[in-house]
């Protein structure tokens, strides 16, 4: 069955465009102009994944990712402009799993859309491999299978982006992954993001742990190298 991707923006020409690209690579597509109107609509009838524009307006993407985030872990992408730095890493920490800049290639924006839906596909089929499925590193546990997480046993609820970049740290508790090795994990070989953009998805995991316990201290930042898992 196709995957719907549901896009967000204000700009008619792109709407057009970027539609008719996405049918044409197989995909069904559910178009919305206005932030309202496309929560309304996703509310009742939800899609595979998200392309939002940031700017927007009355509901702004920010907004609507928020909102969204309330009721649903579906994968976003947002649309930023070239100068918005800020709401990208704002973006991000909301939990948007990925950006594209504008004026953007269609190619690029339809190979991280289907690297999304891939990595959500592996989330949630089971693996035999039970070693590959459960990693129990005490206070943490994670299911593959299930795309479960959990901290001294109280749920931590993670996108798709966040879970796998963590989990890549947790097989290796102790190995520094650097921010390559993480985009990898996260994104695959084939997707290029720049450095900003893992270290906001860090940043809003250890947020999310110091949720439930303040003293999570994990994830250990070697600065120049990149990361690592530290087992307690």
């Amino acid at each position: 069955m196709a995957s719907t991707i549901a896009l967000i923006d204000d700009d008619r020409n792109i709407i057009t465009s970027v539609a008719m690209a996405l049918e044409a690579e197989g995909f069904c597509v559910r178009t919305f102009t206005d932030g309202e109107s496309a929560l309304r609509g996703l509310r009742g009838n939800l899609v595979d994944l998200v392309v939002l524009d940031v700017k927007m307006p009355r509901i702004d993407g920010i907004e609507v990712l928020k909102r969204l985030r309330r009721w649903s872990d579906l994968p976003v992408i947002f649309l930023t402009s070239k100068d918005d730095e800020i709401d990208e890493i704002f973006g991000l920490r909301m939990g948007a799993d990925d950006y594209v800049t504008k004026p953007f290639s269609q190619r690029l924006l339809i190979e991280r859309i289907r690297t999304l839906l891939r990595r959500s596909e592996v989330i949630d089929k089971n693996v035999n491999d039970l070693d590959e499925q459960v990693i129990d590193r005490g206070r943490l546990v994670m299911n593959s299978s299930r795309h479960l997480c959990s901290w001294d046993g109280e749920t931590v609820d993670l996108t798709v982006t966040e879970f796998l970049i963590l989990r890549a740290l947790a097989m290796r508790a102790g190995y520094v992954k650097s921010r390559d090795q993480l985009m990898d994990a996260a994104y695959g070989e084939r997707i290029y993001v720049d450095d900003r953009t893992i270290d906001s998805h860090i940043k809003r995991v250890r947020k999310k742990f110091r949720t439930i316990s303040d003293d999570f201290d994990c994830i250990e930042t070697l600065y120049g190298i990149g990361y690592r898992y530290k087992d307690r």
